[in-house]
């Protein structure tokens, strides 16, 4: 009875889904095959039931081990949307790269045509790392573990993303959907303002190709990338904030001002001998709150 009960819990680790779909082996040539494989997957099922189960667990298991039945799907959705937050905006820098490329306009250059691959490779690059990083996860549990015995567990890791930073991807997507929404909109405002056949438009033969890019890039982003960030993302080494409830996350920041204005108080009105509990108790606070903060970012 116990032999059948270990059979049905050990398992090979080759066997669960999430590692047949996506180890490549190791050395070298499986390297560049990783790389491959992620390039191409993102335009087809670049993210698999098994893969978003097993993702959801190692984050469950990393930061929410007392919960295991942590809402890991709203979570993610409202983590989402904070950040969608950002992609929407406009920042200084983004401006400034337009301003370069108006000046840069100069008859003959097309610079508006050459622009327009800068967020298409770009976004190639963001959905193949993205793929890539999946692969990684699947490695290491494949590298570390012959058999396993439950729930294969993946561990996150900053380690992952470029320069140790998930929020790099963000600033690369949110780049790329600026700049292309930059593009499609010049093309239309011409369009609208001088008539198709002005010499502002440019030919034919690089106005076709510019919207073509920019069509692909919003399907491929939203079909393909975005989805992608969503989930892998909260594979680094830290959650969001998104973690907390709305009104979680209201008590905290009125918590966190009114230690800091207590501790500023205190520290003014009395001397050191009489406030040593309460400042070290409010200090104690601080402390905590710096590590929820630290926990937090991504």
């Amino acid at each position: 009875m116990i032999l059948s009960f270990l059979k049905h819990k050990v398992t090979r680790v080759k066997d669960h889904d999430f590692i047949k779909d996506r180890f490549v082996g190791m050395g070298k040539c499986s390297a560049i095959r990783g790389w491959l494989r992620s390039f191409f997957k993102q335009f087809y099922g670049s993210v698999t039931k098994s893969d978003y189960v097993a993702l959801r667990l190692g984050f469950i298991m990393t930061h929410c081990k007392a919960n295991p039945k942590f809402n890991f799907h709203k979570y993610m959705i409202r983590a989402l949307e904070d950040d969608f937050k950002k992609v929407v905006g406009i920042s200084w820098y983004l401006w400034l790269f337009v301003v370069v490329f108006l000046l840069m306009n100069v008859n003959g250059l097309h610079v508006y045509f050459w622009i327009s691959f800068i967020p298409f490779f770009l976004l190639l690059a963001v959905g193949t790392k993205l793929e890539h990083i999946i692969i990684q996860l699947a490695q290491e549990v494949a590298e570390k573990h012959v058999a396993i015995e439950g729930e294969l567990v993946v561990h996150p890791s900053d380690d992952h993303f470029w320069f140790r930073r998930p929020k790099v991807v963000l600033f690369f997507i949110h780049f790329i959907l600026f700049q292309n929404a930059f593009e499609i909109a010049f093309v239309f405002w011409i369009w609208v303002q001088y008539g198709f056949d002005s010499c502002i438009m440019g030919k034919v033969a690089y106005i076709i190709p510019r919207l073509i890019i920019g069509l692909f890039i919003q399907v491929l982003c939203s079909y393909s990338t975005l989805p992608l960030y969503a989930l892998v993302t909260q594979m680094g080494t830290h959650f969001k904030k998104s973690i907390f409830d709305e009104h979680i996350q209201a008590k905290v920041v009125g918590w966190a001002l009114h230690a800091k204005k207590k501790t500023a108080h205190s520290g003014g009105t009395n001397d050191s001998s009489q406030d040593g509990p309460a400042t070290s108790t409010s200090a104690f606070k601080g402390i905590q709150l710096s590590q929820i903060n630290q926990n937090q970012q991504s």
